[in-house]
């Protein structure tokens, strides 16, 4: 019925319909990055795109992220992936990829993913991730916190 193109070319959606039962069906079809990922082991696996999803969806579970919001993070790492030179890709570049976007996304699904990505030893490493983070953060607003700005009552 209908094809079209999504995500400048990357990926395709189509729209058929059954001639038996009349039902309507939608397939989404992208292209294969064709990477593999060399993992910390220096084992080496075909790359896949549904660990990062699961990944991201699970450490932005609960928290005001869409869906969407979700799917353009994942796109916006494969772009980045695409243009790497060679056809082999560390599992950790992934891994801090993911993790400067989410940094962008969500500050608790950035520090999830890190506790998990970075395995945290202690509660120490933890501690020193989120005053990275609020540094940074203060960097940003001149200084000041966000929970420290003062209101005019």
């Amino acid at each position: 019925m209908d094809t079209r193109r999504l995500n400048d070319g990357d990926s395709i959606r189509r729209r058929r319909k059954c001639r038996v039962c009349q039902r309507r069906f939608t397939t989404y079809e992208r292209m294969e990055l064709g990477l593999m990922v060399v993992k910390k082991s220096g084992e080496r696996e075909p790359y896949d795109r549904e660990k990062i999803v699961r990944g991201v969806y699970t450490a932005c579970y609960r928290r005001p992220v869409s869906t969407q919001r979700i799917e353009q993070l994942v796109n916006e790492v494969e772009l980045l992936l695409r243009s790497h030179e060679s056809r082999e890709v560390s599992s950790s570049e992934i891994g801090d990829l993911v993790m400067q976007h989410l940094r962008e996304l969500d500050e608790v699904a950035y520090i999830r993913f890190a506790s998990v990505y970075l395995s945290f030893e202690d509660i120490g490493r933890l501690r020193e991730a989120v005053e990275e983070l609020m540094q940074q953060k203060q960097k940003q607003n001149g200084g000041v916190l966000p929970h420290e700005r003062r209101h005019p009552e």
